[in-house]
Protein backbone atom coordinates (compact mmCIF):
# COMPACT_ATOMS: atom_id res chain seq x y z
CA UNK A 1 0.00 0.00 0.00
CA UNK A 2 1.32 3.43 -0.94
CA UNK A 3 2.14 6.06 1.68
CA UNK A 4 1.13 9.52 0.56
CA UNK A 5 1.55 12.77 2.49
CA UNK A 6 0.13 16.19 1.61
CA UNK A 7 1.53 19.06 3.65
CA UNK A 8 2.73 16.55 6.27
CA UNK A 9 -0.75 14.99 6.52
CA UNK A 10 -1.13 11.30 5.70
CA UNK A 11 -3.62 10.44 2.96
CA UNK A 12 -5.28 7.07 3.44
CA UNK A 13 -5.04 4.54 0.65
CA UNK A 14 -6.78 1.26 -0.04
CA UNK A 15 -5.43 -1.62 -2.08
CA UNK A 16 -7.99 -3.50 -4.14
CA UNK A 17 -7.14 -6.02 -6.87
CA UNK A 18 -3.55 -4.78 -6.91
CA UNK A 19 -4.53 -1.12 -7.43
CA UNK A 20 -4.02 1.65 -4.85
CA UNK A 21 -6.91 4.06 -4.32
CA UNK A 22 -6.61 7.37 -2.44
CA UNK A 23 -9.05 8.99 -0.04
CA UNK A 24 -10.22 12.25 -1.61
CA UNK A 25 -11.81 13.24 1.70
CA UNK A 26 -8.35 13.29 3.30
CA UNK A 27 -7.13 15.55 0.47
CA UNK A 28 -10.19 17.83 0.80
CA UNK A 29 -9.53 18.10 4.54
CA UNK A 30 -6.45 20.20 3.66
CA UNK A 31 -8.73 22.93 2.30
CA UNK A 32 -11.57 22.66 4.82
CA UNK A 33 -10.73 20.62 7.92
CA UNK A 34 -14.18 21.09 9.47
CA UNK A 35 -16.27 20.15 6.41
CA UNK A 36 -14.22 18.29 3.78
CA UNK A 37 -17.45 16.98 2.26
CA UNK A 38 -18.24 20.50 1.03
CA UNK A 39 -14.98 20.58 -0.94
CA UNK A 40 -15.79 17.22 -2.52
CA UNK A 41 -19.37 18.28 -3.35
CA UNK A 42 -18.12 21.46 -5.04
CA UNK A 43 -15.45 19.54 -6.95
CA UNK A 44 -18.04 17.08 -8.26
CA UNK A 45 -20.18 19.92 -9.68
CA UNK A 46 -17.41 21.38 -11.85
CA UNK A 47 -17.75 20.58 -15.54
CA UNK A 48 -14.08 19.65 -16.03
CA UNK A 49 -14.31 17.09 -13.23
CA UNK A 50 -17.42 15.53 -14.73
CA UNK A 51 -15.85 15.46 -18.19
CA UNK A 52 -12.86 13.61 -16.73
CA UNK A 53 -15.09 11.14 -14.89
CA UNK A 54 -17.15 10.55 -18.05
CA UNK A 55 -14.02 9.90 -20.08
CA UNK A 56 -12.63 7.56 -17.44
CA UNK A 57 -15.91 5.63 -17.33
CA UNK A 58 -16.10 5.35 -21.13
CA UNK A 59 -12.56 3.93 -21.21
CA UNK A 60 -12.87 1.60 -18.21
CA UNK A 61 -16.53 0.66 -17.86
CA UNK A 62 -18.02 -1.41 -20.68
CA UNK A 63 -21.51 -0.81 -19.22
CA UNK A 64 -21.15 2.99 -19.12
CA UNK A 65 -24.18 4.70 -20.65
CA UNK A 66 -23.06 8.05 -22.07
CA UNK A 67 -26.63 9.01 -23.01
CA UNK A 68 -27.70 8.80 -19.37
CA UNK A 69 -24.57 10.71 -18.34
CA UNK A 70 -25.21 13.69 -20.67
CA UNK A 71 -27.87 15.38 -18.47
CA UNK A 72 -25.47 15.26 -15.52
CA UNK A 73 -22.75 16.89 -17.60
CA UNK A 74 -25.12 19.58 -18.92
CA UNK A 75 -26.19 20.45 -15.37
CA UNK A 76 -22.64 21.03 -14.14
CA UNK A 77 -21.02 24.36 -13.38
CA UNK A 78 -18.67 25.76 -15.99
CA UNK A 79 -16.25 27.54 -13.67
CA UNK A 80 -13.24 25.90 -12.06
CA UNK A 81 -12.58 25.71 -8.35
Amino acid sequence: MAKIFVKDTPIRTMLKNGIDYICITDIARQKNPAEPKDVVKNWLRVKNTLEYLGLWESLNNPNFNGVEFDPILRGSQTERI
